[in-house]
C-alpha cells in the first residue's frame, strides 16, 4: 500500500541544480514565491514527499523549509504542515489606501455575477450527475449533449417562437463560438461578405473578418437595420440583433422582419440572429425571435450568460439543415468541446422549471435598475437623457449640449470606470458622423450594494467632461 506521505501535498515544477540541490531548492523555491507562481495560502509538500520527488535528502528539503519560514516567506503550522505566508496585515495606526477608485465595469449587455443562482445550479449538477448514464462521461457528441438540446428545444420554442427540434440545435461555448463556426461554414463553401448592423460588437466583426467573410456595414434608424438595402450589397449573410439591437436599443419592425425574410429566401442567404437578451423586455411587449418566420434561412443564437453567468460558457444555435453538416465540420477542426457536465446541469436547470425562475428574477432586478438609472439621471444630470428600448442590461445616455464622447471617455478612466462612447461600437466613421455624442451604459454588471454608487460615478464622469460656462 501505497504511502500517505506519496499522495500528499502538491506537485511542484522546481528547477534544481543536481551539484548545488540544497541552495538552488531554496532559490527555486524563494522565485516561485516572488513571483507568485506559489501564491500566499498554498500549502507546500511535506519534506519527506517533495524530496522523494526532486531527488534529496529529507533534511536537505527540512532545513530549506525553516530558512524560508525564518526569512517569514513560509508559516510552519503544528499537525498543519508548511504554507506559503499570506500579506501580513497592516499594524495599527498604519495608513491604509483608502482612495475612491471604483474600477466598475459598465459595458453594454454585461450580468450581474453576484446573482448567480448557486444553490440552483448546485442542485441542477447534483441531479445530474445522480442521473446521468456511464456513457455521459465519455467523449460527447460535437453538436452537445442530448438530453440538453432536447431541453433547448422545448424552452426555446415556449418562451421565444424558434422553431426547431433536438436535432437542429448546436451546442457551443457562448455566441462567439457559434458565431465563428457558422461564419467558417459560410466562407468554405464560398460566401465572401456578410451584412452587419453599422453599430455593434467589434469582436464580432473580427470574428467574421477572421473566418474569411468581409463585414458591410448596414445603416440604422428608429426601425432597426435599413433592411432594404442588403438587396444592393451581394452580400452572403447578414448578423443581425432584431429583438433588441446592440447597442442602439431599438427592435426590428414588424415590416423589416417580413422583408428579411423574403429577401434571405430569395437570395438564398443566410441570417445570423443574435438574441443576445432577447428574454429581458420591460414593457410587457415580448418580441419573438426573428427565426420562426425564415427557419430554413436562419442561425437563431443564444446563450445562458444574462439569465445565469457568463463563467458558465454555454450557448446554443438553432441551425437549419443547409447548413448543419457544415457547422459541425468547422466544430470537428476546430477541436473544440463545451463541457458534458455543464450541459447536463443545465438541461437539469430547464427541466425543474429553475431556469425559468432565474429568467424571471433577473428580468425583474433588471427592470428595477433600468428604472432606478432613469429616476438618478433625470435627478442628477440635466440636459441628459436615457434613450433606448426598456429591455436588456444596458442604455443610451445622450449627453447634454456641447459635451464630448471623448472628454467623458477620459473622465470615466480616471474615476475608474469602464464604459464607452456609442462612437466605439460603430463599423465606419460615416456611421458616427450622423449621430448626436452618446454614451452606451450597462447597468446589469454592478453587484447590488454599489449600484447607486455606479450611477453616481457614471453622473460624474459626465459632469467633469461638460465644457466650463462662460464667465463675466
Amino acid at each position: 500500500m501505497a504511502q500517505d506521505w506519496a499522495n500528499s501535498g502538491l506537485d511542484l515544477h522546481l528547477e534544481v541544480d543536481p551539484r548545488r540541490k540544497a541552495a538552488s531548492l531554496e532559490e527555486a523555491l524563494r522565485a516561485a514565491m516572488v513571483d507568485g507562481r506559489l501564491a500566499p495560502g498554498i500549502r507546500l509538500p511535506p519534506s519527506r514527499a517533495l524530496a522523494a520527488d526532486l531527488g534529496l535528502a529529507r533534511n536537505s528539503v527540512a532545513e530549506v523549509y525553516a530558512r524560508l519560514v525564518g526569512e517569514g516567506r513560509l508559516e510552519a503550522r503544528v499537525g498543519s504542515g508548511t504554507w506559503v505566508r499570506g500579506v501580513p496585515e497592516p499594524a495599527p495606526g498604519a495608513r491604509v489606501d483608502r482612495s475612491t477608485r471604483f474600477d466598475l465595469d459598465l459595458r453594454g449587455g454585461l450580468p450581474d455575477a453576484s446573482g448567480f443562482g448557486r444553490s440552483a445550479w448546485g442542485r441542477a449538477v447534483a441531479r445530474a450527475l445522480a442521473d446521468a448514464p456511464a456513457a455521459a462521461f465519455a467523449y460527447g457528441a460535437p453538436e452537445g449533449a442530448a438530453g440538453l438540446r432536447t431541453a433547448l428545444a422545448g424552452y426555446l420554442a415556449r418562451t421565444r417562437g424558434v422553431v426547431a427540434g433536438a436535432d437542429g440545435l448546436v451546442v457551443t461555448h457562448g455566441f462567439g463560438e457559434l458565431l465563428s463556426l457558422v461564419a467558417r461554414a459560410i466562407a468554405a463553401r464560398g460566401g465572401r461578405r456578410i451584412a452587419v448592423e453599422a453599430y455593434g460588437h467589434s469582436s464580432h466583426r473580427d470574428v467574421l473578418a477572421a473566418a474569411g467573410l468581409e463585414p458591410v456595414p448596414v445603416p440604422l434608424d428608429a426601425d432597426g437595420m435599413v433592411v432594404d438595402r442588403l438587396a444592393a450589397t451581394g452580400v452572403d449573410a447578414v448578423l443581425v440583433t432584431p429583438a433588441h439591437q446592440f447597442p442602439t436599443g431599438v427592435p426590428l419592425s414588424a415590416s423589416r422582419r417580413t422583408t428579411l425574410a423574403d429577401w434571405a429566401r430569395d437570395a438564398g442567404a443566410i441570417v445570423i440572429e443574435d438574441d443576445y437578451d432577447g428574454e429581458f423586455r420591460f414593457d410587457g411587449r415580448a418580441i419573438g425571435a426573428f427565426q420562426a418566420l425564415a427557419p430554413a434561412q436562419t442561425v437563431y443564437g443564444g446563450t445562458a450568460s444574462k439569465a445565469l453567468a457568463p463563467a458558465l460558457g454555454i450557448g446554443w444555435g438553432v441551425v437549419p439543415p443547409t447548413l448543419r453538416d457544415a457547422v459541425l465540420e468547422q466544430r470537428r477542426l476546430s477541436g473544440a468541446a463545451t463541457d458534458a457536465l455543464s450541459q447536463l446541469a443545465l438541461a437539469a436547470l430547464i427541466s425543474a422549471g429553475d431556469y425559468d425562475r432565474a429568467v424571471r428574477g433577473a428580468r425583474l432586478r433588471y427592470r428595477a435598475r433600468r428604472e432606478r438609472l432613469e429616476r438618478l439621471i433625470a435627478d442628477g444630470l440635466p440636459g441628459a437623457r436615457v434613450a433606448g428600448l426598456e429591455a436588456g442590461l444596458h442604455c443610451l445616455l445622450e449627453l447634454p449640449g456641447g459635451t464630448a464622447e471623448a472628454e467623458v471617455e477620459r473622465a470615466v478612466s480616471a474615476i475608474g470606470l469602464r464604459y464607452g462612447g456609442l462612437a466605439s461600437y460603430a463599423a465606419d466613421a460615416a456611421t458616427v458622423a450622423s449621430r448626436p455624442p452618446t454614451m452606451v451604459v450597462g447597468y446589469g454588471a454592478p453587484p447590488e450594494h454599489r449600484f447607486e454608487r455606479a450611477i453616481a460615478a457614471v453622473i460624474a464622469s459626465v459632469e467633469r467632461a461638460r465644457p466650463m460656462a462662460p464667465t463675466g
